[in-house]
């Protein structure tokens, strides 16, 4: 059975990173776009990755384009943006297609091991979030709405394992 740690995908820098570096860590998955009204969650993702990162704890961004063209941006622009907008120092990936058949095959097998909403594979919208364990399994899927410090105590629990 795969998990996320038999993924890679390309950093904003343009290099393969092999998801396996993060082996041991626990993982908060995020499809990000810097024009949307949950932009501003980057805050919030930024905050818990500072708090937990000592502790084993990551967020991986992927910049996604695919609603209402919220992430019009190359990968310097999206750089420059959450650099300057929101101090954001979590490692962040070129962007992907969540949805469709373009889809990155990580998105794929994160869509697959955690149903959203009645059981939809889809990505509803920007800023749905995967909160893996340490050995790459996919623990939870969170809605757009769901804050960053919502997700604070699941975080703490997977991070005590």
């Amino acid at each position: 059975m795969p998990n996320v740690h038999d993924f890679t995908a390309q950093n904003l820098e343009g290099s393969e990173v092999d998801l396996s570096t993060y082996k041991g860590q626990v993982l908060l998955i995020v499809n990000t776009a810097s024009k949307c009204g949950f932009t501003p969650q980057y805050r919030g993702l930024e905050a818990l990755y500072r708090q937990w990162h000592a502790k084993g704890f990551s967020v991986l961004g992927f910049p996604c384009d695919q609603f209402g063209h919220q992430e019009p941006g190359d990968a310097e622009e999206i750089r420059n943006f959450c650099s300057l907008s929101y101090d954001v120092s979590f490692p962040m990936f070129e962007k992907v297609e969540v949805n469709g058949k373009q889809t990155h095959p990580l998105y794929a097998y994160l869509k697959k091991s955690a149903k959203g909403l009645l059981g939809s594979e889809s990505i509803k919208w920007n800023f749905t979030k995967f909160l893996v364990g340490r050995d790459g399994r996919v623990v939870k899927r969170y809605a757009p709405t769901d804050t960053p410090e919502s997700m604070e105590g699941d975080i703490k629990e997977l991070l005590a394992e």
